[in-house]
């Protein structure tokens, strides 16, 4: 079939008022051809993922990627910066197109991309089910800052996942929701928004932070005080847990013009509209700890009758959360994720342990707990080198990271 050659517009500019840093975002398919495209079917996705060699667009991607579907997106994870492509998708006759961005995580780099695979060369394939093709191969280009989509980028299926990472169940997990608000991805860190495009990033679970109103509504947001890092400029300042809920929601703005999200807001757009399967509740504060914990039963309870593989832990990341956590009914049936000794690990029976990724792999006591039918997750990862270290070396059950798309690569690259 001829080439179709899918021309991105230009890209707008906006920018970030807290530092002025300048970011574009592509803006893609404005001739809406995927509009006339048909979806792919999700029983077709899984055979197109895998590891892919870059034949052409090594400067832009490196030697290869990981190519990954995340619901209904597909996601590219390079090894150079960070770099990411998410991609929407469909097909005509037996030709599967994509069109999207690709965005290198560790700068503000980003530009247009479109790929589209032959029919001859799996096209026809992976819309059939067909998992004997000899290859796939993404025909494509891509564009950087304000040009066209132009340069080409072509990728060649190298491998499937090795089946250490098919069959172990590891978890990715995304900072603040998603991603901070120094990412400049558009939306606010610990927003609805960042939660609904968290997966895109190769993420299936978040960490969220949760405190307390006034009037006793838990809600996410990250710092003490209402400031210009996370908002934008507001009526009131000061210690954000002296504001009732009302207050919040009428007179505070995100940085990028969210609402801040209540707690039950949050948990239920997890539940009701995402994949995702881990939900840890960073607890600043000891007050919130009865609401979250009479909030996550619930949310968690709705998962099991809906047949959701979902669950919410809380976070204890200090000891005076320890010790309000103690005080609480059956605490020791409550889902939760202790940060401290494993002493306090045993005592509060949380099922997970998190250690700061700074005491290292130590693998003797990560065996341990894992021994005693715990988990055991590692915080907060964004340094490349021991990101592949930690994956490799290590036998950890997670990663909380501000670089999902990074620990991504490397987890499923590996054989």
């Amino acid at each position: 079939m001829t080439k179709v050659k899918i021309l991105l517009a230009s890209l707008l500019l906006f920018y970030s008022c807290n530092n002025e840093v300048e970011v574009i975002t592509p803006v893609v398919d404005p001739s809406n051809f995927l509009d006339q495209t048909y979806p792919l079917p999700d029983n077709v996705k899984p055979t197109m993922e895998g590891v892919y060699e870059v034949s052409k667009g090594t400067n832009l991607l490196g030697d290869q990627v990981v190519v990954k579907w995340n619901r209904d997106r597909l996601s590219i994870f390079a090894g150079k910066n960070g770099g990411y492509l998410v991609l929407e998708s469909g097909y005509l006759d037996s030709v599967l197109f994509f069109i999207g961005y690709w965005r290198y995580s560790t700068n503000t780099e980003t530009g247009a991309a479109s790929f589209y695979i032959p029919a001859n060369e799996g096209g026809s394939e992976i819309l059939s089910g067909d998992t004997s093709f000899s290859t796939i191969r993404f025909v494509g280009e891509y564009g950087i800052g304000n040009e066209l989509a132009s340069t080409p980028l072509i990728l060649k299926f190298k491998r499937p996942f090795s089946q250490e990472v098919k069959q172990n169940d590891f978890d990715i997990l995304a900072h603040r929701g998603g991603g901070r608000n120094s990412d400049y991805l558009g939306v606010s860190e610990n927003s609805v928004e960042m939660l609904e495009i968290a997966e895109r990033f190769g993420t299936n679970g978040v960490e969220i932070d949760a405190r307390l109103t006034k009037d006793g509504i838990p809600f996410i947001y990250h710092d003490k005080d209402i400031n210009l890092r996370l908002c934008q400029k507001s009526l009131i300042w000061g210690n954000i847990e002296d504001f009732t809920w009302a207050q919040l929601r009428t007179l505070v703005t995100l940085r990028n013009g969210e609402k801040i999200p209540s707690l039950r807001e949050a948990l239920e757009y997890v539940l009701e509209e995402t994949n995702i399967k881990v939900v840890w509740l960073d607890t600043k504060d000891v007050d919130v700890v009865p609401a979250s914990i009479a909030l996550l039963t619930e949310i968690n309870e709705r998962a099991i009758l809906m047949d959701r593989d979902l669950k919410i832990y809380l976070g204890i990341p200090a000891d005076d959360i320890f010790e309000k956590f103690l005080q609480q009914p059956d605490y020791q049936n409550v889902p939760s994720l202790c940060e401290l000794s494993i002493d306090q690990v045993r005592e509060a029976n949380s099922l997970i342990w998190a250690p700061r990724w700074t005491q290292g792999i130590q693998s003797a006591n990560v065996q341990q707990m894992q021994s005693e039918g715990r988990k055991v997750f590692t915080w907060t990862l964004d340094d490349e080198n021991y990101i592949e270290q930690f994956i490799n070396e290590g036998q950890f059950d997670g990663i909380l990271t501000n670089y999902p798309t990074i620990v991504s690569y490397y987890y499923y690259i590996k054989q």
